[in-house]
């Protein structure tokens, strides 16, 4: 990975009530603001269970949550989607076109027997999502609608904050008093990664945060959040009209991103975070061939149905922690006891939000304990870091000046083990970053 210049606050921890099942006992995550963040580094957080809400950066405690979160990706390149899939899109697709428009360009317009052989049999995505767009249309005749569909900064525009009010309001169910300017500029327009444009064998791919715009003749109806990364499609956020409701948006817009995905190189398709215990949020897994990240080793494993049963069985699950049980090994963290999933389903529709709550922190237990000392999977123990991390060189910079950690006074005598201390502070993050990200990153402190 080339040098970053990635700005990141000191680690923080969050007991927040569950946005998924509302349950007090909470939603555990670990989080850091951040001013700017390459898309190299995010790409190497994601890997390690981070996702980022704005400019807000966390990472959920599996083992610790009523409701764990799991990252999981989808191979663009070898997705087949399931019949209720193709249908969803057909269907849009016929809705854009019209009646007419078929019937007139099957005359004007007739495919060889080959071709029509070949579409009957064989489901191009690629093909698919771009059958009703205005650009790729044969003319005369016109079709019913004109559908469009860009790429465009994340910026905000009140066009935008209508259509997300909107959705907020009548397709979520959200409250209006929660539902501001404010709000959707600092959660979908306030992006830590710049955008900008990248070779990679030969090819030039788009990189950074970027809106996908849908219009249907020049009337913004859905939107979908993205952050276009090195090897992946980063899915944010997802909104519609509710005057569009009945299209199955939700699947349009998955499907078009895993297309994204594989027409412009990028490969893998992020849909956020997979909770099974949340009914609601199941739908994530019917996209296949979908991996699941290891908390535990940070291995990617099948989302199949034996995965499935297993997350039937138990509230958490590492293949690799229950490995090493099972082979009599010491593993880096404790596999833990099947507790009862009491959890509840909600009424949330839209959960891409990855379940933030606006609610107030609860207690966090044991506050002064660092987080390498908590056992949590896939976080460095305190062993580890100093094996695999040189604390002493990691870079930081101090209002406008850059240098090292090893360069602090008070470094040499700082206490590791304080969560209040500046090396104690550094560790922490080291321990929840990883060792790759770590020799990346300059942490800032104003």
């Amino acid at each position: 990975m080339d040098k970053i210049n990635s700005l990141l606050s000191p680690i923080g921890y969050s007991n927040n009530s569950c946005g998924y099942c509302h349950s007090k006992s909470g939603s555990f995550s670990y989080y850091a603001s951040t001013t700017s963040l390459s898309t190299g580094f995010y790409q190497c957080l994601l890997n390690r269970g981070w996702r980022r809400s704005g400019s807000l950066l966390y990472k959920p405690d599996q083992l610790a949550s009523c409701c764990p979160q799991y990252t999981i990706r989808l191979d663009s390149e070898l997705f087949h989607a399931s019949k209720d899939q193709r249908q969803a899109l057909n269907r849009f697709n016929k809705h854009i076109l019209g009646d007419s428009y078929i019937k007139d360009t099957a005359k004007f317009y007739p495919r060889s027997r080959e071709q029509a052989k070949k579409r009957n049999t064989d489901f191009d995505l690629v093909e698919r999502v771009h059958e009703g767009e205005k650009g790729h249309l044969k003319t005369p005749p016109e079709p019913s609608y004109s559908l469009t569909v860009t790429l465009e900064p994340d910026e905000f525009t009140e066009e935008k904050y209508v259509l997300f009010e909107n959705y907020q309001r009548l397709v979520h169910h959200e409250p209006p008093h929660r539902i501001s300017r404010p709000g959707f500029k600092k959660f979908l327009c306030n992006s830590p990664l710049p955008r900008s444009a990248e070779k990679f064998d030969g090819r030039e791919r788009r990189l950074g945060s970027y809106h996908q715009c849908y219009r249907i003749d020049g009337t913004l109806v859905a939107i979908g959040v993205l952050d276009l990364l090195p090897q992946c499609v980063s899915a944010v956020y997802f909104i519609y009209h509710e005057s569009v409701h009945q299209h199955g948006l939700g699947k349009v817009g998955a499907l078009r991103e895993i297309a994204l995905a594989k027409e412009e190189g990028y490969k893998w398709w992020y849909a956020g975070f997979y909770i099974h215990s949340c009914v609601k949020m199941r739908y994530k897994g019917d996209y296949t061939p979908q991996y699941m990240l290891d908390p535990g080793s940070y291995n990617w494993d099948p989302l199949d149905d034996e995965m499935k049963k297993r997350l039937d069985s138990k509230k958490f699950v590492s293949l690799s922690l229950e490995q090493a049980a099972s082979s009599a090994v010491a593993p880096l963290t404790p596999t833990p006891a099947n507790p009862t999933d009491d959890s509840t389903d909600t009424d949330m529709d839209d959960p891409d939000f990855d379940g933030q709550s606006n609610e107030e922190d609860g207690p966090v237990p044991d506050p002064e304990k660092p987080i390498f000392e908590r056992s949590i999977p896939g976080i460095l123990t305190k062993e580890q870091i100093f094996a695999e991390v040189d604390l002493d060189h990691i870079k930081i910079r101090v209002r406008d000046t850059e240098a090292e950690t090893g360069d602090l006074v008070s470094w040499e005598t700082s206490d590791m083990g304080s969560t209040r201390s500046i090396k104690g502070i550094i560790a922490e993050l080291v321990a929840a970053v990883g060792a790759e990200a770590a020799g990346d990153m300059v942490v800032y402190f104003s």
